[in-house]
């Protein structure tokens, strides 16, 4: 079996490696780093998406093409001699030996509280040893989508014993995010809108964290809620001869309620 599996993989590695070849593809060859990035991302989603609706064969087809897009970033910067796929691989080998040394090693650990203070002990140790510059706040990626950067963020400072304002006081505190935000709209403050806005995005991520969810996972599921809804709303319009940008605003609304008790 592992005999098979290394002879796919191989077999895999020379098919990525013959697109950026004399003779291969165009558009491939033409591919750097920054530009291959975005397609990595969406792939990613892709596969997200594939996990949330519990299909294992597409979640197989996704796991598919993101082997490809990583081995294909590989590649582009081992063709510039930064790096090799055995690099890599030895890299997270020793990593993954070095963050788990109740598995790889002797230490023990008795409850799941001690095992996070573990890995973040590991993680801290590791940026000292390579003179990683900046906060541990700050080494999250900025790419991140903001709710779940939000989350890591107050996670973290949560882990270094700042001791945010408890459910109760954190929903208090939205409310006056939300009264500012209210304020700076009746003055047409942009600026202020944008600030208030920011602050009330931040305070709702980190109260879903201090209550267990994700910010970003509720609002994707109300954004799926909405989408759902909204096709409803097609579907009723198309039954009753109605189009949507002729109706009034009251009319859109009854509409809306409609769809929404059914």
């Amino acid at each position: 079996m592992e005999e098979l599996l290394c002879t796919k993989l191989l077999d895999f590695i020379r098919i990525v490696t013959r697109l950026r070849e004399p003779g291969g593809c165009p558009w491939d060859q033409k591919q750097t780093p920054r530009s291959f990035k975005t397609y990595l991302i969406e792939e990613v989603y892709e596969l997200v998406d594939a996990i949330e609706e519990d299909k294992p064969e597409e979640v197989r087809g996704e796991l598919g093409d993101l082997l490809f897009q990583l081995l294909f970033i590989n590649n582009l910067y081992q063709e510039q001699g930064h790096f090799t796929l055995a690099e890599v691989i030895d890299g997270i080998s020793a990593k993954m030996i070095r963050r788990h040394p109740h598995v790889f090693g002797d230490a023990r650990v008795d409850s799941l509280q001690e095992l996070k203070d573990q890995w973040y002990a590991i993680k801290a140790t590791e940026r000292q040893a390579v003179d990683r510059q900046g906060h541990q706040l700050q080494s999250l990626p900025k790419g991140l989508p903001a709710l779940r950067r939000a989350h890591r963020v107050q996670e973290r400072a949560a882990k270094l014993g700042f001791s945010p304002a408890e459910a109760p006081a954190q929903l208090n505190a939205m409310g006056s995010s939300l009264a500012r935000l209210r304020q700076a709209a009746a003055r047409q403050d942009q600026g202020g809108e944008k600030e208030a806005l920011g602050e009330l995005l931040l305070q709702a991520a980190d109260f879903g964290r201090q209550q267990g969810f994700s910010a970003e996972e509720a609002l994707q599921a109300r954004t799926n809620g909405f989408i759902d809804r909204f096709v409803g709303l097609e579907h009723l319009l198309e039954q009753r001869g109605l189009k949507l940008r002729n109706l009034a605003p009251e009319s859109l609304r009854e509409l809306w309620e409609e769809v929404k008790s059914d």
